[in-house]
């Protein structure tokens, strides 16, 4: 059996009807009874490159006994004219996560997946320090396992203090190699043997990342990138998941 994180990760296509847009990564975050998608905002709808994409497919595991059968699920972004995706603001301005709700019912009754809860989110009890070891479970450019439908992980640290917002803004910054695709990947740091909801999924969920961080000022002959990257905390996942 794979790694249980592996599971909680989907990756994410979005379409402009049968016109093929972006890969992206997103995961699934269950709360009670209800099931969500979360990935980053811009995945949905990015104003400043005019991204406009009407749905967004991913890719379920079918078979718990051949982690090679998956099958596509497709999701459209709009009903009756209307975003259907969940988006936070705070006082800085928009947040860069989307909560998209997908019916259970819809799901292939052998689906198989994981999804964190707000079990696994940070509570004051457990912050982590500056340089914590995290892994960001994504799919980098669309790179993935595709025999298996897995992603990969990335090893990252935490690279600003934890549980400050950096620059007034609602995310911590990692230090890791990332690259496109990797838009609304989980940022995970491992907890021990027990999973903190009961199950057998022994993470914490930290943040959602977003994107690469870079100085406008950089030489670009001379000076390498920063390598440091935005991850929006995931407890604004409990705002966007409350309510009907």
């Amino acid at each position: 059996m794979t790694e249980p994180v592996l599971l909680t990760a989907a990756r994410v296509l979005t379409f402009d009807n049968d016109a093929s847009l972006t890969n992206a990564s997103g995961f699934f975050f269950a709360r009670e009874e209800r099931l969500f998608l979360v990935t980053s905002r811009h995945v949905v709808i990015d104003e400043p490159s005019k991204h406009y994409p009407n749905r967004i497919e991913i890719e379920l595991h079918d078979d718990a006994a051949n982690l090679a059968s998956s099958t596509g699920f497709s999701i459209p972004l709009y009903r009756d004219g209307k975003s259907i995706w969940r988006q936070g603001l705070d006082a800085a301005g928009e947040v860069d996560v989307a909560a998209i709700e997908i019916e259970r019912r819809a799901l292939p009754a052998t689906t198989l997946y994981r999804a964190f809860t707000p079990a696994h989110l940070v509570g004051p009890e457990d912050r982590p320090g500056i340089g914590s070891s995290l892994l960001v479970v994504g799919f980098p450019l669309g790179f993935h396992d595709t025999l298996h439908h897995m992603p990969v992980a990335r090893q990252a640290v935490i690279a600003s203090s934890f549980g400050l917002r950096f620059q007034g803004k609602g995310y911590f910054l990692t230090d890791a190699r990332t690259h496109r695709g990797t838009s609304g990947a989980p940022v995970v740091m491992r907890t021990g043997a027990t999973d903190p909801a009961g199950n057998d999924l022994p993470w914490k969920l930290l943040g959602v990342h977003s994107a690469s961080l870079d100085m406008l000022t950089r030489d670009q002959e001379k000076d390498e990138s920063l390598g440091l990257n935005c991850a929006w905390y995931a407890d604004i996942l409990l705002t966007l998941t409350e309510g009907g």
